[in-house]
């Protein structure tokens, strides 16, 4: 049943709608680090205290903190050195009164000992690269080390069957790393979403073809690919289907597996856009136009999937800076929402336009814009150019979109303005 097509509506509200489509999708176990910008679902526990002994934290002589009390480089104590202990190694023999261990870096300390005098508070001599030590029967320190001095404790890290990771947290380099330190190879984390991407228009040619009269290159689909890389996604590319019923129609079929479907192109009023025809058909539309320049062709609906699944689908307008814009503000917050994180907000910052910025017709304007620092210190934004639905370049140049209010005709030079970051 199709519903019915609502009237333009703001960014805000187009994005509830779309929003209120999707969850957390299921849950999957995968080897750490290819669970890297995914998030976990459950908490990861620690099976066992980090440092699982005290140990320490410099080369140097494992000591008995009293036996150097009072100790200075015009008065040393001469300590007798009973052990050699690398990292890896256990000394079970225990520090007596006058002795030292000489220790490497994450030896466990031996017993006895409460504090480690590094190298160079002794008068163990420097030595070359490759240069073998000089291990002596005996050890001055000429300076006093208080008791924990250097020495990294039992459990100061990570405490047994504590919560290391809580659940709903991303996976970065240093989770994959804590995980490590653990001994944990696999993850539970929400599982990445399949974004099916189709191009429409009898106009559109694959890269790598060759190019004939009259004909472009399909730009659309690889940037959108490209954005739902960058945004955890994993990108299903389509293809291109012609300005029919019938080839729109298999195209989208074959995308029906997917968790969400793209199609960018034929959602404006020209006779060959067919997408929203194939949508009521198929499926149902939601909305079709957002109060934003670029990008008020914007459809939003679902397709009926063989198994049952409403497949959501956003309809993009070909223009490619109006995809990839539109995209930005619907696309991206939908595929963190799958991936269960909730910080799909870009930072909005308050900048100096350098440039006169023209709001035309009462849309939310998200000019293509690079936001730097001043001497001053203050943020100030320039245009990247002409600001044509066409010119990707002014996209590959940006690292921000202004966001002029639909209430504002215009932005003059030197007026403070709202900035949405693009990059990071």
């Amino acid at each position: 049943m199709t519903l019915p097509v609502s009237s333009m509506i703001s960014v805000e509200e187009a994005r509830d709608r779309i929003l209120a489509f999707f969850s957390r999708l299921q849950p999957e176990r995968k080897p750490a680090l290819d669970a890297l910008g995914q998030v976990l679902c459950e908490d990861v526990v620690a099976p066992f205290d980090i440092p699982p002994l005290d140990n320490t934290a410099m080369d140097g002589y494992a000591v008995r903190a009293k036996d150097t009390a009072g100790t200075s480089e015009s008065n040393p104590r001469e300590l007798r050195v009973v052990a050699d202990l690398a990292a890896g190694y256990i000394l079970e023999t225990a520090v007596g009164p006058g002795e030292a261990v000489r220790i490497m870096t994450g030896a466990p300390m031996p017993p006895g000992a409460d504090a480690v005098v590094p190298f160079e508070e002794t008068d163990e001599p420097m030595r070359a690269v490759g240069e073998a030590p000089t291990k002596g029967a005996s050890v001055r320190v000429f300076k006093a080390a208080n008791t924990g001095a250097n020495i990294r404790f039992r459990a100061e890290d990570v405490q047994q069957g504590s919560v290391v990771i809580p659940a709903g947290r991303m996976v970065r380099a240093s989770e994959v790393g804590v995980l490590a330190s653990l001994g944990l190879e696999s993850v539970r984390v929400y599982r990445r979403p399949v974004v099916a991407i189709l191009s429409t228009g009898d106009e559109i040619t694959e890269p790598g073809q060759p190019l004939l009269p009259g004909r472009i290159y399909d730009a659309n689909a690889h940037s959108v690919a490209g954005l739902v890389r960058t945004y955890g996604g994993i990108p299903k590319l389509l293809g291109i289907a012609k300005d029919t019923v019938e080839d729109l129609t298999a195209k989208i079929r074959a995308g029906l597996d997917a968790d969400m479907l793209v199609t960018s192109a034929g959602v404006s009023r020209g006779d060959f856009d067919v997408v929203k025809d194939v949508l009521a058909r198929e499926g149902a539309i939601d909305f079709w136009t957002v109060r934003m320049r670029p990008g008020k062709p914007l459809a939003f609906g679902a397709f009926n999937a063989p198994d049952r699944r409403k497949v959501p689908h956003l309809g993009l307008p070909g223009n490619p800076v109006s995809s990839m814009v539109s995209f930005e503000l619907f696309g991206r917050p939908a595929i963190f929402t799958m991936l269960g994180r909730s910080d799909w907000e870009r930072p909005i910052l308050r900048a100096i336009t350098r440039d006169r910025v023209i709001n035309p017709d009462g849309r939310r304007f998200y000019a293509r814009c690079i936001v730097s620092k001043g001497d001053d210190g203050r943020l100030y934004a320039d245009l990247t150019g002409p600001q044509g639905s066409g010119i990707l370049t002014s996209m590959s140049a940006a690292n921000a979109l202004t966001v002029i209010p639909e209430n504002q005709a215009a932005a003059e030079p030197g007026d403070e303005i709202d900035v949405m970051l693009l990059d990071g």
